[in-house]
């Protein structure tokens, strides 16, 4: 098979997933929230159990009145939430589903170049708060920047960790040195990291950025239609790449019994249980206040991965 061929059936793929993934998160957590809060939510759409009802929601979003406000600067209004997609698209391309080369597009330093990529989503958050010439939306944009360049120092250290464990940066090369006692060895990491995580993508109990009791709905108030789609589209697409870099950093991403074979299946089954994680505290936490999400970071989350650093660095010589 030639090499464009084959490069353009990899990216169709990844193309692929980032449509269907985060919708699949999305009707699980529709679903799931209906079934913890005792509620049955939209159950006809399609018929059996409300299947269709993202497809719904989709279509509702695309017939709605496309508005920009007066005073916003407007190609800046309409980049943003391209801004916010793209970045998480292009980390689903050096993410492996499996073994044996199954990925879009294997880098020796992926870790960093995801880490570097998805920092970009605090630019696409500035821009939607600064273009839409409303206050509420500014306040939203500041508080979302004081969170996100708070939490990635954690979320950037702690996959130092376990880049430090396996000796590489390469992200199927961490996946082949893991073992199943970094479980044990990495867990203050993976707690960190999820955590940061979550606020990366601005996640409950991290949203503070678009607390609606507080802000309307912060960055994202004079959004509307397909515009508004895609950031939540980002944020669901967001849940399935900070899932599957847990997934891939510590535990294990496709291995498992049988993982020549079925490597890609352990990979998605341990994406979707992190995700349902995600979901669950949603549903289970209230919002964080500002001055405990920052106390939060750096006077907790900072520290222990500095402290895990050091451990880990420990251990390594001692091996």
């Amino acid at each position: 098979m030639p090499i464009w061929l084959e490069l353009a059936l990899r990216v169709l793929v990844v193309v692929g997933a980032f449509l269907t993934l985060p919708l699949i998160v999305g009707q699980a957590e529709h679903k799931v929230m209906a079934h913890m809060q005792g509620r049955l939510g939209p159950m006809y759409a399609g018929a059996f159990h409300g299947w269709a009802q993202l497809v719904a929601d989709g279509v509702k979003f695309v017939q709605k009145e496309d508005i920009t406000p007066r005073a916003a600067d407007r190609q800046v209004f309409r980049l943003a939430p391209v801004v916010a997609l793209l970045p998480y698209l292009a980390v689903l391309l050096v993410i492996p589903l499996g073994p044996h080369g199954l990925v879009a597009q294997p880098l020796d330093v992926g870790l960093f170049f995801v880490l570097a990529v998805v920092g970009i989503g605090v630019i696409a958050v500035l821009m939607a708060a600064w273009s839409s010439a409303n206050k509420y939306s500014l306040l939203g944009g500041l508080r979302a920047a004081a969170q996100l360049l708070g939490y990635e120092l954690p979320f950037v250290l702690s996959a130092a960790s376990v880049a430090m464990a396996a000796g590489t940066l390469s992200l199927s090369g961490i996946v082949e040195a893991w073992r199943p006692w970094w479980l044990l060895w990495q867990l203050p990491a993976m707690l960190i990291f999820f955590t940061a995580g979550l606020a990366e993508i601005r996640r409950p109990p991290f949203d503070m950025p678009i607390a609606d009791s507080e802000l309307v709905f912060g960055y994202l108030t004079e959004y509307t239609g397909l515009r508004f789609a895609f950031f939540l589209l980002a944020e669901y697409v967001g849940i399935v790449v900070i899932s599957a870099l847990t997934t891939v950093l510590f535990l294990g991403g496709w291995k498992g019994p049988f993982d020549d074979q079925l490597g890609w299946l352990w990979t998605l089954l341990k994406v979707f249980a992190v995700a349902f994680v995600v979901i669950w505290l949603r549903v289970a936490y209230p919002r964080l206040r500002e001055d405990q999400l920052q106390r939060l970071c750096w006077l907790i989350l900072v520290p222990l991965a500095l402290l895990q650093l050091v451990v880990t660095a420990a251990v390594k010589v001692a091996l």
